[in-house]
């Protein structure tokens, strides 16, 4: 716990049987009272291990993408009242180190959502990200910073942490399967007037870090601005509302 606040950690899974170990490892069990993951029809060990390590692990009978995986994370650890929910992907990309500081901005109500991001601390490209995936991202948190009116330093990161009232208010399971569903998460959050901090975390690029082709990130870059559009006109009654909120608020 931080600051009587319980804290729950959340691991959407794929095939990371070779990298789930080290992460688990590294997770500050000091504050996190719980490590929830969700495994996506994995073709490999990664259910056996999580069982083995302790780990409470969800099964999906069918490949849902990834995020079908989130939503399942999600709901399942406000099943176990979290008060702080912080996603770490099990693929040892981002360093599980960095959970204390995240938890702690919104567990001393700093923040209600903070985003590690890898842009600050320019460590991005030093920690290998491909060239066209950089520009890809500066381009692409242009925009939305415009469209979103935000000032963040990226959109795209993996590492997130969320205030159980913000997962309470977004309408999770009306959000994409697929890999936009980070991005409609942020936008909503921002759309709401959600309190939203960044804090720097240096990346790895691996091989057996996860990862998507070029032809999915042109998709999920299109789906990221499409939802970004929406919020503007959204926001200047040019076009009706796309999602209802748990508590029938709109976007």
């Amino acid at each position: 716990m931080l600051n009587g606040k319980r804290v729950v950690v959340i691991m959407p899974a794929y095939n990371a049987e070779k990298t789930l170990q080290q992460t688990f490892d590294e997770l500050p069990k000091d504050i996190v009272d719980e490590v929830v993951l969700t495994d996506d029809r994995s073709r490999d060990g990664t259910v056996a291990l999580s069982n083995q390590l302790g780990i409470t692990t969800i099964r999906h009978e069918i490949n849902r993408g990834y995020g079908g995986n989130q939503k399942t994370c999600y709901l399942n650890a406000l099943k176990k009242n979290a008060d702080i929910v912080v996603m770490v992907h099990p693929d040892y990309q981002y360093t599980p180190k960095l959970v204390t500081a995240m938890a702690s901005m919104i567990a001393y109500d700093v923040y209600d959502t903070v985003l590690a991001s890898r842009i600050l601390g320019n460590t991005a490209l030093k920690g290998g990200m491909p060239l066209y995936k950089y520009v890809a991202n500066r381009f692409l948190t242009f925009c939305q910073n415009l469209l979103i009116d935000q000032k963040l330093s990226e959109y795209h990161t993996g590492y997130r942490a969320f205030s159980r009232q913000v997962l309470e208010t977004l309408p999770l399971e009306e959000n994409s399967d697929d890999f936009v569903f980070d991005n409609e998460m942020i936008t909503q959050a921002a759309y709401f007037g959600f309190r939203i901090g960044e804090i720097s975390c240096p990346t790895k690029y691996f091989e057996d870090a996860s990862s998507i082709n070029f032809q999915r990130s042109v998709k999920y870059g299109l789906g990221c601005l499409s939802t970004s559009l929406a919020c503007w006109l959204t926001r200047r009654g040019l076009a009706k509302p796309r999602f209802l909120s748990a508590e029938g608020r709109k976007l």
